[in-house]
């Protein structure tokens, strides 16, 4: 999920008016706070100091299955597994650059005595994270200088790789782009769970993004490469110019949910244009087929601003968080006081909104994780702890699923 914000902020202070429809009704959803973690670098603590300083390269993915939390925490160079009590269960680390842990016991106990364990590993610097049904997770890191290849094909440099774990933490293999012991992947942007515990790896290019469809075994299925200029676009709207706004995977089915947002030039004098929102769509991608099976049209979020005197109905984007199971997409937009959700089924009819709650003092750095039934988790850095937290926003669902 992104970190910090996924709009300029200052819409935090617009007074917000959401999009009227009729068959939606504005939910506030219930906030529970989990734990909170002290700020710093060691193992029971993340790792979030000199963010102003690190140029957006810093970032803590989250990931929750079934009331466990892992956490991949670039800057302190390790990943951690939580209950949802706040009881750090084990950390992985680099034990050339992370502080050994002083509270738990080092390896693993095979006669299952010790449920408190860290485990060295060469971490460089690891990055979003999935976790699949059987608790192995899944984590992006860096691969060294030795193995960084420099693409002039597509223009980036092939420096990533996907890192698999087992249920306890124990290192099981690397995957690459042809699968185990591939070469190394353009930067990844996204790793998701899917079918039957199959892995997707999501990597941006200059030109596009490239998808990775892996087995539970590791062996590449499908790759979907979807370029700039070939995005989808909506019926008579040839002179639109597209922009990705992210891409998902589903977790029950193969298919890949791209978020679209489109713009349109309009005169802004003699010789100037400026591009201006003119549509949002989500397209559903067959992978199996490389076909677009279904789109929904995605509603702006408006909000009324003042300027010169003047109330003015602003119209902006959604961001997507991510897809749950039967399709359905929950979106969100920075508003006072927290985040503004909507979430979308097949058809224009099966909307609903939501709103969650996230305090001023808590918006340091933001990162989300939506599980697949639609429970979603975050982490909400203040400037002197990190608290984890969920909202229930499943019951947002209904009887969409």
């Amino acid at each position: 999920m992104k970190p910090r914000f996924p709009f300029p902020f200052f819409l935090a202070a617009a007074a917000a008016v959401l999009s009227s429809c009729p068959q939606s009704r504005v939910s506030s959803v219930a906030r529970m706070d989990l734990f909170n973690l002290e700020i710093g670098p060691l193992e029971d603590q993340v790792n979030l100091v000199n963010l102003a300083d690190s140029g957006g390269s810093h970032r803590t993915s989250l990931a929750m299955r079934d009331g466990l939390f892992y956490l991949s925490d670039t800057t302190g160079g390790k990943i951690v597994r939580y209950n949802s009590y706040g009881d750090l269960l084990f950390v992985i680390y680099n034990e050339e650059t992370t502080p050994p842990p002083i509270s738990l016991r080092r390896g693993i106990d095979e006669e299952g005595i010790t449920t408190r364990w860290s485990i060295p590993y060469p971490l460089r610097a690891p990055g979003v994270i999935a976790v699949d049904s059987r608790k192995h997770f899944y984590a992006a890191d860096k691969v060294g200088e030795d193995r960084r290849i420099n693409d002039p094909e597509i223009g980036s440099a092939l420096d990533s790789a996907v890192l698999h774990f087992d249920e306890s933490g124990r290192f099981v293999d690397t995957l690459g782009q042809e699968g185990l012991g591939g070469k190394p992947f353009p930067r990844i942007t996204g790793i998701h769970a899917s079918l039957d515990d199959e892995i997707v790896v999501i990597s941006i290019l200059p030109v596009g993004w490239n998808i990775y469809w892996y087995s539970s075994g590791g062996t590449l299925m499908y790759l979907v490469q979807l370029r700039n200029s070939a995005l989808p676009l909506p019926p008579g709207g040839e002179e639109l110019l597209p922009s990705m706004d992210q891409v998902s995977a589903a977790p029950d089915e193969r298919k890949l949910f791209l978020k679209v947002d489109y713009y349109r030039n309009v005169a802004a004098g003699a010789d100037n244009s400026t591009a201006v929102p003119d549509s949002s769509m989500v397209w559903v991608m067959n992978v199996e087929t490389g076909a677009y099976e279904e789109s929904i049209r995605v509603p702006f979020f408006e909000y009324t601003a003042v300027e010169n005197d003047k109330k003015i109905t602003q119209r902006l984007p959604y961001a997507m968080l991510g897809v749950v199971k039967k399709g359905r997409v929950f979106l969100y937009f920075p508003v006072d006081g927290g985040y503004s959700l909507l979430v979308l089924g097949a058809g224009d009819r099966e909307r609903r909104l939501g709103f969650i709650q996230v305090k001023n003092d808590e918006l340091e750095y933001n990162t989300f994780n939506l599980s697949a039934e639609g429970i979603l988790s975050g982490l909400l850095a203040t400037e002197w702890e990190a608290r984890l937290v969920w909202w229930r926003t499943d019951r947002l669902l209904g009887d969409l699923l």
